[in-house]
C-alpha cells in the first residue's frame, strides 16, 4: 500500500531509472537553450533596438513548429520516439554550432539568425510531439506520470533561472559565440541519455493511415472530448496575448531599466526563479489535486504580476514582480499538458499533444510580432499592462466552461461506477 509520505514526495518519479537517465540529459540542455535563447535576443536587440525585430525573431523561430507540429503528432504515433528524439536533438545541435561560427567571425546579418532560427522551429515541431508523451514511455509506475510531467516542467523552470544568468555574464566577458557553443555542448548530455536508456523494442501500429486520415481523425477526436478542445483553445488565447510578454524584456532591461546584458539576464532569472518555486509545488500535489482550479488562479495571479512589472521604471522594484510573473507563467501550460495527457487516449497521445504545439507555436510568434508593434506604438509598459489585464479577463472566460465540463465529466464517471457496481 502506498504511504502518505509516498504521496507527497516531489521526487517520486525518479524512482524510474530510464526517467531519471533522461531527465538528466534533458536538464543539461535545457540551460544551454535558455543560455542561446537570452543571446539571440540580446544580440538582434543590440544590433536593431527594435522590439519589432525582437518580435519577428520569435516568430521566425516558432511558426515554422506551426506549421508542420501535426505532421510532427503523425510522427510521433507512427514510429520510434527515443530516434525522433535522437535526429532532432542532432539537428539542434548542428544549429547552434552554426550560430557560433557566425557570431565568433563577426560576419553575420540579421536575416541569417533569422534563418537559422527557423530552421529550428522546424526542428522543434518533430521534437516537441516526441518528447512530452514520451514521459509515459520511461515512468513504468504510472501513478507517477503526473509527478514527472510536474518535475519536467521543474528542470524547465530551473534552467529558464540558470540559463539567462549564466547567458548575462558570458554575453559581457566572452560574447554570444560562447553561449551558442556551450549550448551545443550541452546537447550531447541529452544524446548520451537517449543511448542509455532501456526501452522495450518498439512496435509500430500495426495498420497505419494516409496523412490525411490521420489528421481528420485527430480532429475528430477532439470534437468528442470538448474539455481537451477548451484548454487548448484556452492556450492559444493565452500565447496570442499574454505569454509574448518575454518579448518586452530586453526593451525593459535596456530602456526603460537604462541597464546591460547583465540586467537582462538577471529579470529572467528572477522569472526563473519563480518558475521553479511553482514547479516544485505542482510536483508535490497530491492525486486529489484540483488542476482546473490551479491552472485559473495561475492566470489570475500572472495578470496581476503583469500589471505591477508594467509600472516599474526601476530595476529592483521590478525583480519581485518578475518572481510573480515566474511563479505563475509556465503553470498555465505545465497544468494544461498534465490534464491532457492524463485524459487524453493513449493511441492519440502524439497527435493531441501536435495540437497543443501547434496553438502555441502557432500562436505564440504571431502574438510576439503583436506585442512588438505595440510596444513601438504605445510603449513597451502600456503593452505588457494590457497583456496582464488580457489574462485576467481569460481567466473569468473560461473558468464557468471548464468547471461545467469537468462536473459534467465527474458525472458520467459517477455514473458508470454505479452501473458497474450493480452488474
Amino acid at each position: 500500500m502506498t504511504t502518505q509520505a509516498e504521496k507527497v514526495n516531489p521526487f517520486r518519479a525518479f524512482r524510474n531509472r530510464n526517467y531519471a537517465l533522461f531527465f538528466a540529459g534533458q536538464s543539461t540542455s535545457q540551460i544551454g537553450t535558455w543560455m542561446q535563447r537570452t543571446a539571440v535576443s540580446w544580440v538582434i536587440y543590440s544590433i536593431t533596438h527594435s522590439a519589432s525585430m525582437l518580435g519577428l525573431a520569435v516568430f521566425a523561430q516558432q511558426f515554422p513548429s506551426f506549421l508542420f507540429s501535426l505532421l510532427g503528432g503523425i510522427a510521433s504515433d507512427r514510429y520510434d520516439r527515443r530516434k525522433i528524439l535522437l535526429i532532432t536533438q542532432t539537428a539542434s545541435l548542428i544549429q547552434s554550432v552554426l550560430l557560433a561560427i557566425l557570431t565568433f567571425t563577426n560576419h553575420y546579418m540579421i536575416w541569417e539568425i533569422m534563418a537559422l532560427s527557423v530552421i529550428l522551429g522546424i526542428v522543434n515541431a518533430f521534437d516537441t510531439p516526441a518528447r512530452q508523451p514520451m514521459v509515459h514511455d520511461l515512468v513504468s509506475n504510472k501513478e507517477d506520470i503526473t509527478n514527472a510531467l510536474a518535475l519536467n516542467s521543474a528542470m524547465v523552470n530551473i534552467a529558464r533561472l540558470v540559463g539567462p544568468a549564466l547567458s548575462g555574464i558570458v554575453l559581457q566577458s566572452f560574447g554570444a559565440h560562447t553561449c551558442f557553443i556551450l549550448n551545443a555542448v550541452s546537447f550531447l548530455a541529452v544524446l548520451a541519455s537517449l543511448l542509455f536508456l532501456k526501452l522495450p523494442p518498439f512496435i509500430p501500429p500495426s495498420t497505419q493511415k494516409k496523412v490525411v486520415a490521420e489528421l481528420s481523425e485527430g480532429f475528430g477526436y477532439l470534437r468528442q472530448t470538448p474539455r481537451i478542445g477548451a484548454i487548448i483553445l484556452l492556450m492559444m488565447c493565452m500565447a496570442m496575448f499574454v505569454f509574448p510578454y518575454d518579448t518586452l524584456t530586453p526593451v525593459f532591461a535596456k530602456t526603460i531599466f537604462n541597464g546591460d546584458a547583465r540586467t537582462f539576464g538577471y529579470i529572467a532569472s528572477a522569472v526563473g526563479f519563480g518558475a521553479v518555486t511553482g514547479s516544485f509545488f505542482l510536483a508535490a500535489l497530491k492525486k486529489s489535486a484540483d488542476l482546473t482550479n490551479i491552472l485559473l488562479i495561475s492566470i489570475g495571479v500572472l495578470g496581476v504580476g503583469l500589471i505591477g512589472f508594467s509600472q516599474c521604471t526601476s530595476f529592483l522594484t521590478a525583480l519581485p514582480f518578475a518572481v510573480i510573473i515566474g511563479v505563475a507563467s509556465l503553470t498555465p501550460a505545465t497544468v494544461s499538458i498534465t490534464i491532457i495527457q492524463i485524459e487524453a487516449a493513449a493511441s492519440m497521445r502524439g497527435r493531441v499533444m501536435s495540437y497543443v504545439a501547434m496553438a502555441y507555436f502557432g500562436m505564440l510568434p504571431l502574438g510576439s510580432l503583436l506585442a512588438g508593434a505595440a510596444s513601438q506604438q504605445i510603449s513597451a509598459p502600456w503593452t505588457m499592462l494590457l497583456q496582464g489585464a488580457i489574462s485576467i479577463i481569460t481567466m473569468v472566460i473560461f473558468s464557468r466552461y471548464l468547471k461545467q465540463e469537468r462536473m459534467k465529466k465527474k458525472e458520467i464517471l459517477e455514473t458508470a461506477n454505479i452501473v458497474t457496481d450493480k452488474v
